[in-house]
């Protein structure tokens, strides 16, 4: 088990974003929780462009997840499940696939609903405010 935590500015998040990209050498999944506006989105944007996605990364807010192929050719999956209503819901929609596909990278904001799904090879990210320009990152892999 890895834990941490750091403080950072706003305008720092493409450092914080190659922090948590090296995370990934020992994690899968990347777990996003926080308060509206703490900054999830934002965090999982900057690690995708460090990936080497290239155009625009929207909020899988209304289509509950998006994937994108990285410069590296590996497939990365982006999921907001603020919207969801029941792990259940998650698994008839067929999205516990994402979770298990060999050499892809999930990110989940929201993903207290599936919290039962998510019990090895994540790092649980926790994002809060510190003042209006500033951010900490608690991270723990399990």
């Amino acid at each position: 088990m890895k834990r941490g935590e750091l403080e950072y500015a706003l305008d720092e998040i493409d450092d914080v974003a190659e922090f948590v990209y090296g995370l990934l050498n020992g994690t899968r999944i990347v777990a996003l929780t926080g308060d509206l506006g703490a900054g999830k989105t934002s965090l999982t944007q900057a690690i995708l462009r460090k990936a080497g996605v290239q155009g625009f990364i929207p909020s899988p807010t209304f289509t509950y997840v998006l994937h994108y192929t990285g410069a590296d050719g590996r497939r990365y999956y982006h999921f907001d499940l603020y919207r969801l209503k029941s792990v259940e819901e998650f698994l008839a929609a067929g999205f516990a696939d994402y979770l298990n596909e060999p050499g892809s990278y999930v990110f989940i904001e929201w993903p207290e609903i599936i919290a039962s799904l998510l019990t090895k090879n994540v790092c649980f990210a926790e994002l809060s405010h510190v003042t209006e320009d500033k951010r900490r990152l608690r991270y723990e892999i399990v």
